[in-house]
C-alpha cells in the first residue's frame, strides 16, 4: 500500500497550490479518502473528506470556501486545491484513506505560507 502526497512547497499569502495524492495497493474506489495537516507543536487535523465516489465532501470551518477536494477514482489520485492561502495554512499536509478495516498514511508534504 502507497500514497504519496506531492505539491507542497512555499507561497505567499493569498496565493494557491494543489496538492495530489496517488494511491496504489488498495481498491482506492471503495473507501473515503481524507486530507489532514499538521503544524508544528499541534495536533492532526481533518481538513477535507470526500466520500469514495466523489459525490460528497466536507471541510474543516476553518478552511471552508478557500480548499476543494476531489478525487479520479480512473486514476487513484485525490487532490486538494488551496487558494487563499494564508500562513496558519503552514503545515504538513497528510493523505489518508479510510475505510472498513483500511487506515493508510502518506508520508506528508510540506505547505508553507509566508512573505
Amino acid at each position: 500500500v502507497q500514497l504519496v502526497e506531492s505539491g507542497g512547497g512555499l507561497v505567499q499569502p493569498g496565493g494557491s497550490l494543489r496538492l495530489s495524492c496517488a494511491a496504489s495497493g488498495f481498491t482506492f474506489s471503495r473507501n473515503e479518502m481524507r486530507w489532514y495537516r499538521q503544524a508544528p507543536e499541534k495536533g492532526r487535523e481533518l481538513v477535507a473528506v470526500i466520500n469514495s465516489s466523489g459525490g460528497s465532501t466536507d471541510y474543516a470551518d476553518s478552511v471552508k470556501g478557500r480548499f476543494t477536494i476531489s478525487r479520479d477514482n480512473a486514476k487513484n489520485t485525490v487532490d486538494l486545491q488551496m487558494s487563499s492561502l494564508k500562513p496558519d495554512d503552514t503545515a504538513v499536509y497528510y493523505c489518508n484513506a479510510r475505510g472498513r478495516l483500511v487506515n493508510y498514511w502518506g508520508q506528508g508534504t510540506q505547505v508553507t505560507v509566508s512573505s
